[in-house]
């Protein structure tokens, strides 16, 4: 989001009533239409060398020649040259995973096409953390991440994920969703952990990922529920986003009269401060550029710097996912569309998740070697399962889904453990590629 140029306010322009109104005007409003969406990351390497990285060049080249996809998603780019397919929002289950299944397909034909590689993992397993990407929002990332350590350019550069896009739920469910979203959380983190090695090694956990995610800034990456920041108003959905982003560090600024020109804000200042500040507070960001006041373009611009693992967008994106090969995203995707979205799997999912709320640092670390967190699993993916015919998931999926939780969470495993397991029989890091998707053979 660009900021219309001009001056920014020299004095107060909004206020914290100001920030709550448009929080739940614009991050909670317009929901119940039970759409579903969802967005596939891919960690990328050139053709027969897993030590380099993909030239800027050729990411060009890719948007170039992938064109418009057939069911229509949105090809993007992270920093370290991960390609990111994002869905168009779907009215049920099985149009989403037929549409994505379409594009993802025509993605890696063209990927082949330019002789480059694509591994569904969760975080880069052998390379150090470098950006290709040149655009101001990202050197302004890195430089406000670098200010606070490694973490933060791990994310950016070293990871990839599957993100769930839900309703966020009519007025009246709204507030049931986002706790049990919440809950969910880390059940689904575990079943789906996918990153368990660093740097040619195993790190000692199942979602490295995940880990990186939490440790690199918690006024912008804790849970707003159950995380370290968590206010007794959490369970109010709108009030609690509010509050994050007021107490949340401002990353960047809009810092001239150029929409794009982005500077990083290193000194500790949350959006109230800034908001809030006295005449004679902090007046510049590291270059020198007056600071001035926010208005709501800069609040607007504030929250997409937020990564939290359940973050309101007028739908609830669910981050905590590491990215997985074809056909485990589609059970990624479907299982929680279908515990959020079915009342009866929801409910035995409220029950289930209850005793493993808040547990994202055991996710991390253990996956579904967490007793706690496999018996939760247990439970969740049986009355997904039960539920998948009402959500109008197709066949594929439904079969994909059976098959995981026979593979993996009935066994109290999940995709990490067969990473490890390759890693110790032949010093693996990467899966193998086969005819559909990078999968283990």
């Amino acid at each position: 989001m660009d900021r219309p140029s001009g001056a920014r306010p020299s004095g107060p322009c909004i206020g914290v009533d100001d920030v709550h109104r448009f929080v739940e005007e614009e991050c909670f409003a317009g929901g119940g239409d039970g759409r579903v969406g969802a967005e596939l990351e891919w960690l990328t390497f050139p053709s027969g060398d897993r030590q380099a990285r993909v030239e800027l060049a050729t990411l060009e080249a890719l948007a170039e020649a992938v064109g418009t996809l057939p069911a229509g998603s949105k090809l993007t780019f992270e920093p370290g040259g991960q390609v990111e397919l994002s869905s168009q929002p779907a009215a049920n289950l099985s149009s989403l995973t037929q549409a994505v299944a379409a594009d993802a397909l025509a993605l890696r034909q063209a990927l082949g096409r330019l002789g480059v590689e694509a591994s569904a993992m969760g975080l880069d397993p052998i390379r150090p953390d470098v950006r290709v990407l040149e655009g101001s929002r990202y050197v302004a990332m890195q430089a406000y991440f670098d200010s606070q350590g490694p973490a933060g350019g791990s994310m950016m550069c070293g990871t990839a994920s599957v993100q769930v896009n839900l309703d966020v739920g009519k007025p009246c469910d709204v507030v049931e969703r986002w706790a049990l979203a919440h809950a969910l959380g880390p059940v689904m983190a575990a079943a789906f952990a996918n990153s368990p090695f660093v740097m040619g090694a195993p790190s000692g956990l199942k979602s490295t990922r995940l880990a990186r995610c939490l440790a690199m800034d918690p006024t912008r990456t804790a849970p707003v529920a159950h995380g370290p920041r968590a206010g007794p108003s959490w369970q109010q959905p709108a009030a609690a986003w509010a509050d994050y982003a007021l107490r949340a560090r401002v990353m960047m600024i809009h810092a001239g009269s150029g929409a794009g020109e982005l500077q990083p804000v290193l000194e500790p200042l949350t959006f109230a401060d800034w908001m809030n500040r006295p005449a004679g507070g902090p007046v510049s960001v590291a270059t020198g550029t007056p600071l001035g006041y926010p208005n709501l373009d800069d609040l607007a611009y504030h929250l997409t710097t937020l990564f939290p693992p359940v973050r309101p967008k007028g739908w609830l994106e669910l981050r905590m996912i590491d990215a997985l090969p074809d056909p485990w995203w589609r059970v990624a995707t479907a299982v929680p569309a279908v515990l959020l979205g079915d009342p009866e799997a929801s409910g035995a999912a409220a029950r289930a998740a209850s005793h493993t709320a808040g547990r994202w640092s055991e996710a991390a670390r253990h996956g579904l070697g967490h007793p706690g967190l496999a018996s939760a699993a247990r439970h969740c993916f049986t009355a997904a399962l039960g539920g998948m015919e009402r959500a109008g998931a197709d066949a594929e999926t439904t079969d994909a889904c059976v098959a995981f939780e026979e593979r993996y969470v009935a066994r109290g495993r999940c995709p990490a453990d067969d990473l490890v397991e390759a890693w110790v029989a032949d010093g693996r890091l990467l899966p193998v590629a086969t005819g559909r998707e990078p999968s283990w053979a």
